[in-house]
Formats: structure tokens, sequence, C-alpha cells
């Protein structure tokens, strides 16, 4: 009886999870219409590619799409290694101070400075309009460096780290050597974190860039958006018009939706595994 219940409500869930998703995918390809009357259920009512034509025929699209894999591969290159070695620092008991530098790490998840503040410091900082503004400003997450912390006291002894200096390891040796490839669930946990977080990220760059030719794909579609809004709702010369320009927006939003999301749900299920793996290792002592 219990099993039954459980299957079921899990069926239930991931119901109301796929569906939608799977909804947006066949909205992107139905007439707006249909969409509107409810017609669309299970499969594309009014099957149409023009909303895509029109997303991929803007260039824009295009650079906005290497400026995200550009900032995505870099920030997540940079938060990873940064994390790694503050984490492993912090989680050396003969570090001198670990409590101190930990607290600072803390106070920095309830005391914010507001966004004037950040703002201000990127400017003085010369990092206004350039691919920096993006990725270094959130480079350091401290809630991952805690599972990251609480990762290397759980899984790398004390006892390894003084067998490899007998044997002529120094730290750097031991961390690259050792820690690294014990700490594999980590480090795909941490990619998996980072990868979601700098694709979708498009706040930063709102702020901090001027020029839209750096723009990310999140950031470009939502100016693509608001352009066929305003188009829609300026300069027609009538109902038929309107109606077309209406149309049109929304075959743009559903094609965007998927567009922004098709490439981590391509990636994501191969690192899934390890996600779990890695999440589990850094809550749970071994």
């Amino acid at each position: 009886m219990f099993n039954t219940v459980a299957i079921g409500t899990l069926l239930v869930a991931i119901v109301a999870i796929l569906y939608p998703l799977y909804f947006i995918v066949i909205a992107s390809f139905s007439e707006p219409a249909e969409i509107l009357n409810g017609n669309v259920w299970l499969w594309p009512r009014g099957f149409t590619t023009e909303g895509y034509s029109r997303i991929f025929a803007d260039s824009t699209i295009w650079r906005g799409f290497a400026n995200s894999v550009l900032y995505t591969a870099l920030g997540t290159a940079i938060s990873v290694i940064s994390i790694l070695c503050g984490a492993y620092a912090l989680s050396r008991k003969d570090l001198y101070g670990r409590t101190f530098f930990m607290l600072l790490f803390i106070i920095t998840m309830f005391i914010d400075g507001g966004l004037i503040a950040r703002y201000l410091v990127v400017r003085d900082l010369g990092m206004l309009d350039t691919t920096w503004a993006v990725i270094l400003p959130g480079a350091v997450g401290v809630w991952n460096l805690i599972i990251a912390r609480a990762f290397f006291e759980n899984n790398v002894p004390g006892e390894l780290r003084e067998a490899a200096q007998l044997d002529g390891a120094n730290d750097f040796r031991f961390f690259f050597q050792i820690v690294l490839p014990l700490s594999k669930p980590l480090i795909f946990l941490m990619i998996m974190i980072h990868l979601v977080a700098n694709w979708n990220a498009f706040f930063d760059a709102l702020i901090y860039l001027d020029d839209e030719s750096k723009y990310p794909l999140q950031l470009v579609l939502r100016n693509v958006l608001i352009q066929s809004e305003v188009t829609s709702s300026g300069g027609t010369a009538g109902l038929d018009s309107y109606a077309a320009a209406q149309r049109l927006g929304e075959l743009i939003k559903y094609g965007m939706i998927v567009i922004s999301s098709l490439p981590l749900l391509i990636i994501l299920p191969f690192m899934q595994k390890h996600f779990t793996k890695g999440a589990l290792l850094g809550a749970v002592k071994s």
C-alpha cells in the first residue's frame, strides 16, 4: 500500500513538472489563437515555425549565444577554481586565523551593501562594460564554499596528508595530485551549479554593460521580446496589423523560452548522478 501511494504521488509530481516544459515546446510550434482557445494540449495545432524563423534571422541572437557561452565557460572555470582552492585552505586545521576568514565570508551572506555600492565598486575597479563585470562580482558563492569546505573536512583525512608529506609531497602536490582526484563528485557538483547560474544570469549584464554587442543570450532575448511588443503597440495601421504583431510576439515568446533552455536540458542529465553524489558527500561524513 505504501509503495502504491508513493509511486502514484511521484507520477503525479513528474507530470506536474514535465508537462509545462512539454507545453512550452508544442506551443512554440502552434498558432497563438489555438493556444488562447485552449486547443493545444498534447500536440501542436496550426503547426508553424515562423517564430523560430524570426528569432534566428536576427544576428544578435547568434552573437548573444556566443557571449553566453563565453561568460558561462569562463565564469564557471573561475568560480570552481576559486571555491576549490579557498575551501581546501579553510578546511585545513593548521591554517592560522581560518575561523576569522570564514567569518568574513559568512558576514557577506547577511550584510549586503546594495546595488549602488556594488555598482560603484565595479566602476572604481574599471570593469564597467567589460566581460569581467559579468563574471567577477558573483564568482564565489559563500554557500558553495561552505559545501566544498565540508566535503574536504569529511573526505580528506589529515592522516592522508601526513602520509603524503612523509613521501616528500608538498601542499601543492598533495592538493593537485591527491585531493582533486578524490574530489570528482564535488567538482562536478560545482560545475553543474555554476553552469546553470552563469547561463541564466542576465541582471549583472543589464546593470554593468552598455555595449549591446556584449549582451548575453538571456538579455538579447529579453530585448527582442520587448522590441516585438513595442512594434505591436506602435506604428500599426489598424486592427489587422496589430493582431498580426501580437501573434508574432506570442510565437517569439515561446520560441525564446525553448532556445534559452535547450542547452541546459541537453547537458544537465549527463551530470545528474555526479550532482547527487557530490551533494551527499558534501553533507554526510563517510
